[in-house]
């Protein structure tokens, strides 16, 4: 609100008068809640397919990788032994590796024989066992 105010000014009085700075006063709008993203259906897919496509991307990029080569490997040194009545795997790796996990050389010694489980062994047979120093 302003209010306005006539002086009388004489004819030897020249001065201005000051005048007062008007205030405009402005309607400030209300405050509003933000906006919720909603996705739709076809936006669902597109966030789907780009998080497969990135986790895809990262698991070849930083994922275990393998060459194939023309070069044969090196073969471990093996030994054979024939598995007596009462042998079990683990005291054959036992005996192979007395020092090493015996765990490890019983994992080792099914590898190299192709065996299903620890198990399979047969009487009577000769299996690789590693020679470890």
């Amino acid at each position: 609100m302003s209010t306005i105010t006539l002086d009388r000014i004489s004819s030897y009085d020249v001065r201005p008068t000051a005048a007062r700075p008007v205030r405009h006063l402005r309607a400030v709008p209300a405050a509003q809640e933000p906006a919720h993203v909603r996705l739709t259906r076809r936006g669902k897919i597109v966030v789907v397919t780009l998080a497969v496509a990135v986790i895809g991307i990262l698991a070849i990029v930083f994922g275990p990788s393998s060459t194939a080569t023309g070069e044969s490997g090196v073969a471990p040194e093996t030994t054979q032994v024939r598995v007596l009545p009462g042998h079990t795997l683990w005291e054959i790796a036992a005996e192979a590796n007395p020092n090493g996990d015996i765990r490890a050389t019983v994992d080792d010694i099914i590898r190299l024989n192709a065996l299903p489980n620890a198990s399979a062994l047969q009487m009577g047979s000769e299996i690789a066992v590693p020679v470890y120093s």
